[in-house]
């Protein structure tokens, strides 16, 4: 008769690699459908103003931003250093809103258009003036549902 005899220190068997490929490219794939591209090149200094009241806005596909700020370090020669409007990618005058309005109104769905809100991003040190024209040009574009970007603070008086 033969003896059985008892594996000594078998150990743990080897972790299979053969699903490796299939993770890292969910991974891959996750991150690439999940990452947003930022679509705005910043040309002017904005630190928004803390509030302590502040709403979420549901749908941001329908916000369009203007940006209003002193122009950064590198542009300053060329645009001085007064505050400007930024729309988009490019530094604007007041004159430009109306045509900004109309493009953004032409890239949307005619559904969506009275949905849609403009969002000032505007320097806690700007002047109101350049502001108030903002706001009279958007009239004039019968945009008016607008709203002011600013950062959440529990307590507005605990910085000061």
């Amino acid at each position: 008769m033969s003896k059985f005899k008892k594996k000594k220190g078998g150990g743990q068997p080897a972790i299979s690699t053969a699903s490796l490929p299939d993770i890292v490219f969910m991974l891959l794939f996750f991150f690439m459908v999940t990452t947003v591209m930022r679509e705005v090149t910043l040309k002017v200094e904005v630190k928004r103003p803390k509030a302590t009241e502040v709403n979420k806005l549901e749908r941001k596909s329908l916000v369009s931003y203007i940006y209003i700020g002193e122009p950064k370090q590198m542009y300053q020669g060329q645009y001085g250093s007064a505050d400007r409007i930024q729309l988009n990618d490019a530094f604007a005058t007041k004159r430009d809103i109306i045509q900004f309005v109309e493009a953004e109104r032409e890239q949307r769905d005619p559904a969506e258009v009275p949905l849609m809100t403009f969002s000032f991003k505007v320097d806690e040190e700007a002047k109101m003036g350049i502001v108030t024209d903002v706001k009279q040009e958007l009239r004039k574009a019968n945009a008016l549902k607008i709203n002011y970007s600013t950062y959440k603070t529990d307590d507005i008086f605990k910085d000061q």
